[in-house]
């Protein structure tokens, strides 16, 4: 569950809410992560009476297999400038051109895992932007259908400060939406996911994850206080279980995450190139299935 303590200052007569922000370290001291704060990705399939089928390794280690680029201004498997490689077992997105690499196949209800890392290079528009990409779900229509780059999908997003955060990346209508509960105030004009709050509906736009630094800005090596993403050059790994018509989000093992009634709830997965250079060693999908 979120946490938050309530501290009463009687000289004052001011009520004060200190969130996770202020106690976010000491948590990880402790331990409590994957205890009581949250329920980790294994108590929630058995919770959901959910099985876990043969994985399958949607990224080979060998090449591009299984997967077709698509780029803004080449179109689709036109990459003359090599924006996506494969290279010591690692997917190289170099960042140069806006774009993705997406599944031939479309899938639902998975447990998917993506190990990354953040390379050093940026480039324009976003060459002193934050670091950006993500890794859209569910994702359907036509190639591009969204700013010329994606198509219309669920965006579990990865930035500098704010991976783990939800982006609809749709057309507006009820056909792409996801409902989350959220703190009763905005961060920046943008929600906050709280698992105890009121649950919103959006069809564009974004939630936050829980612990996105309110002092957030789109520069380059941008930290926030309590980020659960490594540093640039790190490892990370992103879980996303995707069950029914519900998104749990995590991120080297926090819940950051979690989106409810979503639309749709099957599609193919995309890998972003937007701006900055991030290597990728691991796309692995669980299928699950009811027990």
């Amino acid at each position: 569950m979120y946490l938050r303590i309530v501290v009463f200052l009687p000289s004052l007569k001011i009520l004060h809410r200190w969130t996770l922000w202020a106690i976010w370290p000491l948590m990880g001291i402790m331990g409590i992560y994957s205890t009581s704060w949250a329920q980790t990705p294994s108590q929630i399939l058995k919770t959901e009476k959910l099985t876990r089928q043969k994985t399958i390794q949607l990224f080979n280690g060998k090449n591009l297999q299984g997967w077709y680029t698509f780029l803004k201004k080449q179109g689709r498997n036109s990459d003359p400038d090599h924006v996506f490689t494969v290279k010591d077992k690692q997917i190289h997105i170099l960042g140069s051109e806006f774009g993705c690499i997406t599944t031939n196949d479309e899938y639902q209800n998975y447990d998917l895992e993506v190990e990354y890392k953040w390379g050093s290079k940026t480039f324009e528009p976003r060459l002193h932007a934050a670091r950006d990409n993500g890794v859209l779900i569910h994702s359907q229509g036509q190639d591009g259908a969204f700013q010329g780059n994606w198509m219309y999908s669920l965006e579990c997003q990865i930035i500098e400060g704010g991976s783990g955060d939800f982006l609809v990346v749709g057309d507006g209508t009820d056909r792409f939406s996801m409902t989350s509960p959220v703190a009763p105030d905005k961060s920046a004009g943008a929600y906050i996911y709280e698992p105890t709050g009121a649950p919103v509906t959006i069809h564009s736009g974004r939630i936050n994850w829980f612990a996105r630094d309110p002092a957030w800005k789109d520069v380059k090596d941008f930290r926030g206080a309590q980020d659960v993403e490594k540093p640039v050059g790190s490892w990370n790994t992103m879980r996303i279980l995707a069950m029914g018509d519900d998104i749990y989000l995590y991120l080297n093992g926090v819940l950051v995450n979690r989106a409810m009634r979503v639309k749709p709830t099957v599609g193919r997965i995309q890998i972003q190139s937007e701006g900055a250079e991030m290597f990728v060693r691991k796309v692995a999908l669980t299928p699950l299935s009811k027990k």
